[in-house]
């Protein structure tokens, strides 16, 4: 009975991320499949061809990005964004969700560094993310002669901890920020780098 078990989880845990990684795609391509029919058969009457939608949905994307790039419609943009930075709960939600975006976004200034931190004299190692290489503009508790700060992710996505310690405590380690996000949302239970 016990290897039916073992092959049942087996079979559970392969099938599983398949399914979802397949069902969210699905609703990927159904959502932009449906949007293109209701916004664009107006247009071009009965013909249609599958696959519109995708189309459409990277092109807006694209468009999207194109504009925002152009000073007046990011000036534009902060108009927009005004309601979501002024009012109080919003506020935090939407600027810290901009803010983490921003720290992925491939155009950013930010040196997106990922580090093992080791107190000195302990074995113990965490693998982190440097979000801050200074401490300008933080109050003065914050404020160290040479300090960074360093995001902690938990396993599965619960969240994580920000931690702000000596730049001699971090050894920056040959890893993307993508393949230590992915490895931490697994909880670094891959067998290796491919993997991930």
């Amino acid at each position: 009975m016990k290897t039916v078990y073992r092959y049942f989880f087996r079979g559970l845990i392969t099938f599983l991320p398949l399914a979802l990684t397949v069902y969210l795609l699905y609703l990927f391509v159904a959502g932009t499949e449906s949007a293109a029919v209701w916004l664009i058969r107006p247009l071009i009457g009965d013909f249609y061809l599958p696959g519109i939608g995708i189309l459409v949905g990277v092109g807006v994307i694209l468009a999207l990005g194109f504009l925002v790039s152009q000073p007046i419609t990011s000036r534009l943009l902060s108009w927009v964004e005004l309601p979501f930075t002024r009012l109080p709960v919003v506020k935090s939600i939407y600027s810290s969700l901009k803010n983490f975006a921003d720290y992925f976004s491939p155009h950013t200034e930010r040196a997106q560094q990922v580090v093992v931190v080791r107190m000195p004299g302990r074995e113990l190692a965490m693998v982190g993310l440097v979000t801050r290489q200074d401490m300008d503009g933080l109050p003065g508790a914050l404020a160290g002669s040479d300090q960074v700060a360093v995001y902690l992710p938990m396993g599965y996505m619960i969240g994580g901890y920000t931690i702000f310690v000596p730049r001699s405590w971090t050894e920056p380690i040959d890893m993307t920020v993508e393949e230590a996000m992915r490895s931490s949302l697994i909880a670094w239970m891959a067998s290796n780098r491919s993997a991930t």
